[in-house]
């Protein structure tokens, strides 16, 4: 018999979980020494580009899932991510004085790593459900692991301890986290073995989009540039 869905998905995923709390982006949110130019690119990426995307995909699964109950779940997901949207840029851009980092740009560009992720969403959601509930889970528990991580390893007295409590999304979103796992678990018991096998697929490549946009933000990336002599 095969493993329930959640689980077999958090398997795949723990390596990369490791990967992404270790990383030195999130790390230097946790003792105050990440650049603060670091995190407001990060802010303005999620805010201006990913977040909208994330709700325009959850949307559209919404609206082709067969289930009612994954209808309303996934509806008003879609709903809570544009309002969360919001709520960071304008609590991001209210602390800046505070943590010393320059303001969020509201239409600030598209980074080249979240236009990837996001034409991923948008891919994956346009195909079929077993694709897009397998795009969509990645950004949710990554989302519920690193704000739980920050919480949880903050360092008292740092730069960003009151940024970091401001971007814990709170009991309410891991109680939307736990209901996803939960139609996920009904998903894999209801679909066919390709049908499985897909969302699976596209899980596993969701998991390394989202990481590569803290990459981003870490390093800065942005669209490769162009130099002399290059055609």
């Amino acid at each position: 018999m095969s493993a329930v869905l959640h689980q077999e998905l958090n398997e795949l995923a723990e390596p990369v979980w490791k990967e992404a709390v270790d990383h030195p982006f999130w790390a230097g949110i946790r003792d105050g020494s990440l650049p603060p130019r670091s995190l407001t690119v990060l802010v303005e990426q999620s805010a201006g580009h990913l977040l909208p995307a994330y709700a325009r995909a959850l949307a559209r699964t919404a609206a082709a899932t067969r289930w009612e109950h994954h209808v309303s779940l996934l509806a008003r997901a879609a709903v809570d991510t544009v309002q969360a949207g919001a709520r960071l840029l304008g609590a991001h851009n209210g602390m800046c004085a505070e943590i010393g980092a320059p303001p969020a740009d509201p239409t600030a560009a598209v980074a080249a790593a979240t236009h990837a992720h996001t034409a991923f969403l948008h891919a994956a959601t346009d195909s079929s459900v077993a694709a897009g509930m397998g795009a969509l889970l990645p950004l949710a528990w990554f989302q519920q692991r690193i704000t739980d991580d920050l919480r949880a390893r903050r360092q008292a007295g740092s730069r960003y301890e009151a940024w970091t409590e401001m971007y814990h999304p709170g009991s309410a979103y891991a109680r939307t986290v736990s209901e996803l796992v939960a139609a996920y678990d009904e998903l894999g018991e209801l679909m066919s073995g390709p049908g499985r096998t897909e969302l699976v697929t596209y899980f596993t490549m969701g998991l390394r989009y989202t990481h590569a946009v803290t990459e981003a933000a870490w390093t800065h990336a942005d669209w490769p540039t162009r130099t002399s002599g290059t055609v």
